[in-house]
């Protein structure tokens, strides 16, 4: 019975993983895997761009801010997937002229 629990849990753990993964593969928050990209340079771990790229901020113009504020503290999700420093990422709004919800 305890083995059988045991399994149950280590299979839900591993559903959540991949579904995560899932997400994060497709985008997020209305900003694309492509858009995720294209800000990478400008919010990446190691010597990061000066600025956004035009691609980078057409893509956080389409996207939705409030949401990828509720991500703001999954950074190790940012660091697996797209090598981004998530302080980096969360000033390249304001770099490309838009305004983070006052609440972020």
């Amino acid at each position: 019975m305890a083995k059988a629990q045991a399994m149950a849990a280590l299979m839900l753990t591993v559903l959540v993983v991949l579904a995560a993964s899932a997400e994060m593969a497709h985008g997020v928050c209305n900003l694309s895997s492509a858009g995720i990209r294209a800000c990478q340079p400008a919010a990446a771990i190691r010597n990061p761009t000066e600025q956004p790229s035009a691609e980078c901020c057409a893509a956080l113009a389409g996207a939705d801010l409030a949401c990828l504020c509720r991500y703001k503290n999954a950074a190790g999700v940012w660091v697996r997937f797209y090598r981004i420093d998530i302080n980096r990422a969360m000033g390249l709004p304001g770099k490309c002229g838009l305004a983070m919800p006052a609440n972020c």
